[in-house]
């Protein structure tokens, strides 16, 4: 049962955020264009998936956003994160993540995609991001979430991205992004998420875990992603996300958490930043009211933990419903 008492905490600025989500997808000469032009796929996920935790997806033109990000598909069945752009595991995701918010995963030439993601695993288990080689346990949960909302994840071989993931574990609970690399929170989503997605979740310590994941909060109410750093909106996603996998979401103060998130709006132009008074972009946008939903703040859809889309497109890839 949900005890918080929410208007005290502040109220989210709905149109405002919504607003600012369209008014910067189409200023193409924007800085934060600029700037973002590598990584514009990771972008329509970011901002589509916001308005759909918000109940406005229908403000853009589906066939427009899917005419435009087939375009980023590769020869090799990877996307780019803009047309023309190499492609990588990270694009992919993203690319998939659009179309099952808009139903049409279908679009997609499901066993090319699928042959591409399975192409990168490696001998040990562990993923390659691209063709030049770089690992990291990001790469396994992109490629197994992929391949999971794909339904293809029989193209790997699960037992041993599983085994790898496992070989990243640390001595405090956490994980790193390679074996023997520090405990980050970041990480700790990927390598959980896709061990729940697999099944594999008792491998998780999660008293130990949640113990380290809970002392990311810090007096403001906000969430870091390593000790001794500062709060960040974003983590309210990767240690939160977390947390609920584990069952261990109720060892956090989340009426502090959701105000801090609240503090960081923008109320006069919409967007959320990373911390309060700072500039704010669609990442933390994106972050901060999925972690609103996860908090289950009144008003917005809810979403998985673990796939990072809403729960009823989760369910309609599942269950048919």
């Amino acid at each position: 049962m949900n005890m918080l008492d929410y208007s005290r905490m502040g109220e989210l600025a709905v149109e405002k955020h919504v607003k600012f989500i369209l008014t910067i997808e189409k200023e193409k000469d924007s800085f934060e264009s600029v700037v973002m032009e590598h990584i514009r796929l990771n972008g329509a996920y970011w901002a589509l998936t916001t308005l759909d935790i918000l109940g406005k997806l229908n403000t853009v033109d589906q066939d427009e956003v899917v005419s435009w990000m087939m375009q980023c598909q590769h020869e090799s069945g990877g996307f780019g994160g803009n047309i023309g752009h190499d492609p990588h595991l990270l694009y992919t995701l993203s690319a998939i993540q659009v179309l099952a918010l808009f139903d049409k995963i279908d679009a997609l030439d499901i066993d090319k995609v699928s042959n591409y993601i399975a192409g990168l695993q490696n001998n040990d288990g562990s993923f390659s991001g691209d063709m030049w080689g770089e690992i990291d346990t990001r790469f396994s949960c992109v490629a197994i979430l992929s391949l999971a909302l794909l339904k293809r994840l029989d193209k790997i071989n699960v037992e041993k991205a599983v085994n790898y993931i496992v070989s990243c574990k640390n001595l405090d609970g956490g994980f790193g992004c390679t074996p023997g690399a520090e405990s980050h929170a970041g990480q700790i989503f990927c390598c959980v998420a896709a061990l729940a997605v697999t099944g594999s979740l008792h491998h998780v310590d999660k008293d130990l875990l949640g113990w380290w994941l809970c002392e990311r909060q810090v007096k403001s109410g906000g969430l870091n992603g390593r000790p001794e750093k500062l709060p960040d909106v974003c983590y309210s996603w990767w240690v939160l996300s977390s947390l609920i996998m584990i069952d261990r979401v109720h060892w956090i103060d989340k009426e502090k958490l959701i105000k801090f998130i609240l503090d960081c709006q923008d109320k006069e132009n919409g967007g959320i930043s990373d911390q309060p008074e700072d500039a704010v972009d669609v990442f933390h946008t994106y972050f901060g009211v999925a972690g609103l939903s996860l908090l289950e703040y009144p008003g917005l859809k809810a979403i998985d933990p673990a796939y990072a889309l809403p729960v009823d497109v989760v369910n309609r890839i599942f269950f048919g419903r």
